[in-house]
């Protein structure tokens, strides 16, 4: 029996090609500089003291981690930047020890929470930076007094408002899963209590305007995961429990305070889930054709006449045409499992599938197509299906679009219902970015993994730059909504991405 050299199959998806172009320079002479501030007027909006809470986009995560620079270029932190020049009061942040990202748990750096990604210029791929982090979770200082950016990366919408103790240390030891975020357990005011919520710590401190920007990772950890389950999509209705009793809460401390709601974008407009095409296997033609036969492993040929003998019995033709295994000379569509195939595992036929344009590839896969599993006849995404875990089959993506639909519907509900509240369709900016790209006066920025500028390597957080275009588009509808005039900041002179 011929051996196939599958090394030479392995495709280099979302490769970064990184030539002349500095990608992290700055573009200048940016027409909205900040000039003569007499013109510039809060309207009916105060910001002596502004909070803002979320999860991860508002923390300022970005390239897989959280750290300093990232939060010092947050949304919030911009928006703070501009706020001040109207009478804004101090802005603080529960800023991490370092640029590295990592985490210590008692002195330890925890490998849940690696450093973050930056790009190799060798390899045109993206990896964790080198160093020791120094940023402790626990014994970091910063207790006793709420912080202004209350933003938690991996908070989902119950957690900010229905989850007593998401701040207590001894919660970070429990389950699994933990009932603690470690990220909020370094600055929750009371890390021994495990009955305050983090919204009360929003509440406690009185403030004149917020922002929410909450509900991402409601549908984001099951998108991510492929759709697996392990982390499932959070129900509608404590969905809008979660998010009711937020929005209450803040209303009964704060009566008079304004804000921004932000709703939810879209996954199929971030990197992470665009970057990998579904046809990402080349091969020449006696490769495939040994593939089909089932020289080295696969065997096909012979998959396609079971599949074939089944129709009418168990299966439509529809469903024998999507089975339907093809492997040809160029480019090919990677083999996956799908769990939404009829079950003929009776007869010896697996429920495995060629990708298509309905399906999307999860980023983490550039790296696990073409690779070997149990050996040199089970490569991946080539003669043995990709996981459940790795791609968001159509039935998937519309349980993720259904729930984030439901979701913006109330969030969207909840600013119409409030005059002090603004609504910001973030689903949209994003949208346009993944389609045509976003020009900001002095430059521009695309959605394209890397090298697009908007999004940060771990293709679901925005650069800096990308954050500063949210803060942006923020800025104008508060002006819009409360008469205000504050001027925007020029994006261009924040980074994208960062070189090794």
């Amino acid at each position: 029996m011929k051996k196939l050299n599958w090394k030479n199959t392995i495709l280099k998806v979302a490769s970064v090609t990184i030539a002349s172009t500095v990608i992290s320079a700055c573009d200048s002479d940016f027409s909205n500089k900040v000039g003569d501030t007499a013109s510039y007027s809060s309207g009916s909006a105060d910001f002596t003291k502004f909070v803002s809470l979320g999860d991860s986009l508002t923390a300022g995560y970005a390239d897989s981690a959280l750290y300093l620079s990232g939060q010092e270029n947050s949304f919030p932190a911009v928006l703070a930047e501009q706020f001040a020049l109207v009478g804004g009061g101090a802005f603080t942040q529960p800023l991490v020890s370092d640029n590295l990202g990592g985490l210590l748990f008692n002195s330890v750096p925890n490998p849940d929470f690696a450093n973050r990604l930056v790009l190799d210029a060798e390899i045109s791929s993206p990896g964790p930076i080198a160093g020791t982090p120094t940023t402790e979770v626990i014994g970091s200082g910063l207790n006793g007094t709420a912080f202004n950016n209350m933003g938690v990366p991996g908070a989902k919408s119950f957690h900010l408002s229905l989850a007593p103790g998401y701040g207590e240390a001894a919660g970070l030891a429990a389950g699994p899963p933990a009932t603690a975020n470690p990220y909020f357990v370094r600055f929750s005011t009371d890390i021994a209590s495990n009955t305050r919520t983090l919204i009360e710590d929003v509440v406690a401190q009185i403030p004149t305007f917020y922002t929410l920007w909450i509900g991402n990772n409601d549908v984001l950890g099951y998108a991510t995961s492929g759709g697996d389950d392990s982390d499932p999509i959070t129900p509608t209705g404590t969905f809008d429990a979660a998010y009711g009793a937020i929005i209450a809460a803040i209303d009964a401390g704060s009566p008079d305070a304004k804000g921004v709601l932000v709703n939810i974008p879209d996954v199929s407009t971030i990197p992470y889930f665009t970057t990998v095409p579904f046809n990402a296997v080349p091969l020449d033609q006696a490769t495939a054709d040994a593939l089909m036969a089932g020289l080295g492993g696969g065997g096909f040929d012979d998959y396609n006449f079971g599949i074939q003998s089944q129709i009418g019995v168990t299966i439509t033709q529809e469903e024998a045409d999507l089975r339907t295994i093809s492997f040809a000379a160029g480019q090919n569509a990677v083999l996956i499992s799908d769990e939404d195939l009829t079950d003929l595992s009776a007869g010896g036929l697996p429920s495995i599938r060629q990708a298509n344009a309905n399906d999307l590839l999860v980023l983490t896969t550039s790296s696990k197509i073409g690779t070997e599993d149990t050996g040199p006849t089970a490569v991946w995404g080539v003669s043995q299906p990709l996981e459940d875990s790795d791609v968001l089959i159509p039935s998937e993506i519309q349980a993720i679009e259904t729930a984030r639909l439901a979701f913006n519907a109330t969030i969207q509900a909840a600013a119409d219902a409030d005059e002090n509240l603004v609504f910001f369709d973030s689903a949209a900016v994003m949208a346009g970015i993944q389609a045509s790209g976003y020009d900001y006066g002095t430059g521009s920025v695309a959605s394209t993994y890397a090298t697009g500028g908007a999004f940060s390597l771990d293709g679901v957080h925005p650069t800096a730059r990308g954050y500063a275009i949210i803060a942006n588009e923020i800025i104008d509808v508060i002006n819009t909504g409360f008469g205000a005039n504050i001027p925007p900041v020029d994006p261009g002179e924040r980074t994208t991405i960062f070189l090794k």
